[in-house]
């Protein structure tokens, strides 16, 4: 039996228009969309109609990196894919897309079937997998267009990390020879490990074991260093790049440099290196340890390169890199050795929120909100019409946006599975009100309405940026 699902009265923002419009839901899809009071609008009817007055009717939002349930450090990410989809689900998420990993030894397939063990069944939101390589070898490279096939088009390269997940320079452009072959997308955490080694060994060696000095020995040239190092072999390869993680100045000037040039290069940064900084790694006590990821938070004259970059696309995706350690009993594992903290950080849940008090601040348009969290990591990852926006045909992602509301982030009422909140205090205009997926209604009112089992793996085609 069809179910109609109409939402009146609201101001919808896509990353191309604003338009006050009614918009019509059946069986999960988009239907129609019509103006305020036009004929077309008046004769709708509907089996529950939600009133959007003075609020904002967007997509669901999209992020396009996030680990749940990550082994890391001899510990695991806080958030199982059921806490974490939640999470994202009151945060106004509706589409996550998470990291399978390889294992050094095994096959891409056998860490992606334990990825997709993992989440079956337990997802509120819809999910897909980018696939985390860490043994590129004649196997692996011949599995890379299989799993392209198969809707994982996206493989991620690790310039850092040594012993775990690190490629060399020769994996590297294997990989990326392959991607160019098969239509995939190589995703790199552009750090340079080795020289990250020496430093850690000698900050070490001095006594230097607090939670800051973790930002201290990850320079930013090391991180602008590979940026321009994977630039150019992508270049060699033929084919594009994403570089995730974006934090600073100097890697951004590379990307900006690379697009300028016409350089099929993409760059994604995220909420933390946005509104935190090394401040907040210092903090004193091993509170600073909260705090500690890959690439590091950096000091605070970055950030307007960063916003910048997110205005002239230099940069075009933020998402989340959500990898939560509680302080308790996990980042307290590195006391007397920042080297064993856990990195990562709590987000899934704060993105919309903070990239719309990015707007109300001056930073960035409404529609480049909906732009950068939405519809381009949509297109990004083959996802797009399907999510990322509203339109005739689209998922019935949608949230009921509160633009006037004043809250206080904090680990007291959040829902990610986490015992501190990266944001604690921080007050924030604007918040999810209604969230649907795919039409069923998950937040109603403030309300989890959800279930674990919702969320549907997506298969996605290859990045829309390059077809």
């Amino acid at each position: 039996m069809s179910t109609r699902t109409l939402i009146r009265g609201g101001l919808v923002v896509t990353a191309a228009d604003e338009i006050h419009a009614d918009v019509l839901i059946e069986d999960g899809r988009i239907a129609a969309l019509a103006a305020h009071g036009s004929g077309a609008a008046a004769g709708w009817t509907a089996d529950r109609t939600i009133d959007a007055t003075d609020r904002y009717v967007i997509p669901g939002g999209v992020d396009a990196h996030t680990h749940m349930e990550l082994p890391f450090g001899g510990t695991s990410a806080s958030d199982t894919f059921e806490t974490g989809t939640r999470a994202a689900a009151w945060g106004g998420t509706t589409t996550i897309v998470d990291f399978a990993v390889q294992s050094v030894g095994r096959s891409l397939r056998e860490g992606l079937d334990a990825w997709y063990a993992k989440a079956d069944g337990q997802c509120a939101i819809d999910y897909g997998f980018h696939m985390i390589m860490s043994d590129v070898n004649e196997s692996t490279l011949k599995e890379m267009d299989r799993l392209v096939q198969e809707g994982v088009s996206s493989f991620k390269l690790f310039m850092a990390y040594p012993g775990v997940f690190y490629s060399d320079d020769g994996q590297i452009l294997r990989a990326m020879q392959r991607a160019a072959h098969d239509g995939g997308l190589i995703m790199m955490h552009a750090e340079n490990g080795i020289a990250i080694d020496v430093l850690v060994e000698q900050a070490l060696a001095r006594g230097e074991s607090d939670p800051r000095y973790h930002g201290e020995v990850r320079k930013v040239l090391l991180e602008a260093e590979a940026t321009h190092r994977a630039i150019q072999l992508a270049r060699v390869a033929g084919a594009p790049l994403y570089v995730v993680h974006v934090s600073a100045d100097e890697a951004v000037r590379e990307l900006a440099a690379a697009r300028d040039m016409g350089l099929p290069v993409f760059g994604e940064t995220c909420p933390q290196y946005l509104f935190l900084s090394t401040d907040n790694l210092a903090e004193p006590d091993f509170e600073g340890a909260k705090y500690v990821c890959s690439t590091p938070l950096r000091p605070k004259e970055h950030q307007e390169a960063l916003w910048r970059g997110l205005r002239t696309n230099d940069l075009q995706v933020v998402s989340t890199d959500h990898c939560p350690f509680c302080f308790t009993g996990q980042k307290e594992l590195g006391r007397g050795d920042f080297s064993k903290i856990p990195n990562g950080l709590p987000g899934v849940e704060n993105r919309m929120d903070l990239l719309h008090q990015a707007v109300v601040d001056g930073h960035i348009s409404r529609r480049r909100w909906i732009e950068i969290a939405c519809a381009t990591p949509a297109r990004m990852f083959g996802l797009y019409p399907q999510k990322g926006t509203i339109a005739p045909g689209a998922d019935a992602d949608v949230v009921i946006y509160d633009p006037h509301t004043v809250q206080t982030l904090s680990v007291e009422t959040h829902h990610m599975n986490v015992d501190y909140s990266a944001y604690e205090g921080k007050t924030v205009t604007g918040q999810v009100e209604t969230v649907l997926s795919r039409g069923e209604v998950v937040i109603d009112q403030r309300k989890f309405t959800g279930r674990a089992g919702h969320g549907a793996f997506t298969p996605r085609s290859t990045c829309q940026y390059l077809n």
